[in-house]
């Protein structure tokens, strides 16, 4: 008996048009498993150059938007119009626009960070949870199938008692005042557009989420933060930023957070250190995951292969042995943001116990993170309850 297809979710963007990078990765991301079907937008700030580059997508002129108010309100109107939008735009604007779409009945796929202020985000968990509308956030690494191996072998007890947590996202790509001629860069350091923090909401929480991805039953009880704004004019935002935190089980973690590693192409790492062994994945070799035993020879694990766990293995494309890269874990989110919509909440496919994916939980924590970040670093590297 063949089994019927479910209809493409209709998708709308708030933002990501023309010469956008991360909207294109949206894109290509939520197309490439047939589950999203893009019918309407809102591109741009500048209507006339935004209602052309939907029309160059191939959407209805009609359904390319002046902005993301005409677009909720008209599409809410249509028997066929969107069910869920995504929103890639600059920082300060993700808490409305994300509780203007949930207000109008839509599921959201967010930018990072969710918001500016825990408050900001609990009040779009609650409006979330009273609609029961799903909420993602793009913490895109988070896709890479290393990472559910690494969760699982935690799981299993691979490692033992877990003990030592190094997180590092820190590139060298901002090491001189870069946004004094690049626009893209220039809001990323200006407190209007980009909030409390730079490197720490911009790059810090990336491997911050995967380490609650992979130790979810550690829970942070207090941390130690300072930053430092190595490039002067970037002052108060910092550039660089280490963090020293506590688990609730005795665990310590640090977090090297920026973006003045000179040299440094991406500098993404997260190490998990166990009684027994240690685990370490980098995002520039995002296929492979290193495996150490003490007294052991190290064991360098691959994508793909059947000796990972089943975990590691759902959301495999090509099979072992080729490379995959950042637009397929993104395609891996998008993939679980629909089933989420989809009604399977809470339950992942093909036996696997539970659908991971970063959603208004994580968008929160990563908001509750900076905010208590930047309160220990301005208090002057003191340590905080984490709150």
């Amino acid at each position: 008996m063949s089994v019927k297809k479910r209809k493409p979710i209709r998708w709308g963007m708030v933002g990501g048009g023309r010469g956008s990078q991360i909207g294109y990765i949206h894109r290509s991301a939520a197309l490439r498993d047939d589950t999203f079907e893009l019918v309407a937008g809102a591109f741009d700030i500048d209507p006339v150059r935004g209602r052309a580059f939907g029309v160059d997508l191939g959407l209805d002129e009609a359904r390319s938007y002046p902005d993301y108010q005409t677009m909720f309100a008209e599409e809410a109107k249509r028997g066929d119009g969107i069910e869920t939008v995504s929103i890639a735009t600059p920082n300060n604007t993700h808490f409305s626009i994300c509780k203007a779409a949930l207000e109008h009945g839509l599921h959201v796929v967010c930018e990072k960070p969710l918001c500016f202020t825990v408050a900001e985000a609990t009040e779009l968990k609650a409006l979330a949870e009273t609609l029961r509308l799903i909420v993602g956030v793009t913490y895109g690494y988070a896709g890479h199938q290393m990472i559910e191996q690494a969760r699982a072998m935690v799981k299993n007890g691979d490692l033992g008692e877990i003990r030592v947590v190094n997180l590092q996202f820190a590139h060298g790509f901002h090491s001189a005042a870069v946004e004094e001629q690049n626009p893209s860069t220039r809001w990323r350091v200006d407190p209007k557009f980009a909030g409390p923090s730079y490197v720490l909401g911009d790059v810090g929480t990336h491997p911050l989420y995967i380490s609650e991805v992979i130790l979810p039953h550690l829970k942070i009880k207090r941390l130690m933060c300072v930053r430092q704004s190595f490039v002067k004019s970037r002052a108060p935002l910092e550039d660089n930023a280490v963090t020293l935190m506590e688990y609730d089980n005795g665990a310590i973690a640090n977090v090297w957070s920026s973006a003045v590693n000179a040299g440094s192409m991406h500098g993404q790492k997260v190490r998990i250190v166990g009684s027994k062994a240690s685990i370490e994945w980098w995002d520039e070799r995002p296929n492979q995951l290193s495996y150490e035993i003490q007294g052991e020879p190290i064991r360098i694990l691959e994508r793909g292969m059947n000796y990972l766990y089943p975990e590691a293995r759902l959301d495999d494309r090509i099979g072992g042995g080729h490379p995959e890269g950042l637009f397929e874990a993104w395609a891996n989110l998008y993939r679980r943001f629909a089933l989420a919509i989809n009604g399977n909440r809470g339950l992942a496919p093909a036996g696997i116990e539970e659908l991971v994916f970063p959603g208004i939980e994580a968008g929160l924590e990563g908001v509750r993170w900076v905010e208590n970040c930047v309160r220990s670093a301005d208090a002057g590297g003191v340590w905080v309850d984490y709150e």
